[in-house]
C-alpha cells in the first residue's frame, strides 16, 4: 500500500474522520493528505505549519528543556515530551500524534466534534504504526 491509501483507510476507519494529514515538522511539509471535503491548498500548507509550531515551537521547546532540567535529565537531541495533542475546536476534534519510529513526523487526524473522543483517539492510536510503516 502507499501512504496515501494508508490515510484514507485510516479516514474510514475513525469515527467521523473527515480528514488526515501526514505533516513532517522538521520542514513544515506536509507529505500526505486526505480529507473528505476539498480545501484550497494554501489551508492544508498553513495547517503544515501550525503543527510544525505546535510542536517545536520556541515555548514548547522551552517547556521541554524544562522537564528536563527539573528531572536531571541531560539534553538529548530526539528526545520530547509531548507525544500527542488534542484540540476541540467549534466543529471538530483535532488529534495530532508524534510518530513512534519518526518523531519528527507528526499524523493529524480531524474528526466531526460529535465522535465519540476515546473511540476516534484509540482508533487513531491503531492507524499510527501501519502509517508509519508506508515511509
Amino acid at each position: 500500500m502507499s501512504l496515501d491509501s494508508t490515510l484514507q483507510q485510516s479516514v474510514g476507519s475513525i469515527p467521523e474522520c473527515v480528514a488526515a494529514g501526514y505533516v513532517d515538522i522538521s520542514s513544515g511539509m506536509l507529505l500526505s493528505v486526505r480529507t473528505v471535503d476539498s480545501h484550497p491548498r494554501e489551508v492544508l500548507d498553513l495547517v503544515a505549519a501550525a503543527t510544525a509550531d505546535l510542536y517545536q515551537g520556541p515555548n514548547i521547546r522551552s517547556i521541554e528543556q524544562m522537564f528536563r532540567r527539573a528531572r536531571g535529565l541531560q539534553e538529548q537531541e530526539g528526545a520530547h515530551y509531548f507525544q500527542e495533542i488534542i484540540v476541540n475546536s467549534e466543529n471538530l476534534i483535532h488529534i495530532f500524534m508524534r510518530g513512534k519510529r519518526y518523531p519528527d513526523y507528526v499524523m493529524v487526524f480531524v474528526c466531526r466534534r460529535t465522535a465519540n473522543l476515546g473511540m476516534a483517539l484509540t482508533k487513531s492510536r491503531l492507524a499510527l504504526p501501519g502509517i508509519e510503516a508506508e515511509i
